[in-house]
């Protein structure tokens, strides 16, 4: 049996950007992207906490130690700047290999600096 287990989350990430005009995505600055074991155009869900919206999407790189937190193209409609998200990834593992898994949870202050 394969399980969907929750790997890995940014916590409370400030949006700093909302780009309508873009193919799509949510940008990321880098060094979260690795403290959050996020790799570029891994699928990402994107909840809202601000206003309740979410959404799926990939992860693009943004400029390390930028705090980038950019929603990009059609969520963008959804997800504004200044609103306060969570971002997470899930990963499909075995039911052994699940039992023992750890998730990486990254937590950011209101500048998405981890705190």
């Amino acid at each position: 049996m394969r399980l969907s287990i929750f790997k890995s989350k940014i916590h409370r990430a400030t949006v700093t950007d909302a780009n309508l005009h873009y193919e799509g995505s949510i940008t990321i600055d880098t060094n979260l992207m690795k403290m959050a074991n996020l790799l570029p155009y891994e699928q990402v869900h994107v909840w809202d906490i601000t206003n309740g919206k979410r959404l799926i999407t990939y992860v693009l790189e943004g400029e390390q130690n930028s705090g980038t937190i950019c929603i990009n193209g059609a969520g963008a409609h959804l997800i504004h700047k200044d609103d306060m998200v969570i971002i997470a990834s899930f990963a499909v593992l075995g039911q052994e290999e699940a039992k023992s898994f750890k998730p990486t949870v990254v937590v950011v202050d209101k500048n998405n600096r981890p705190i």
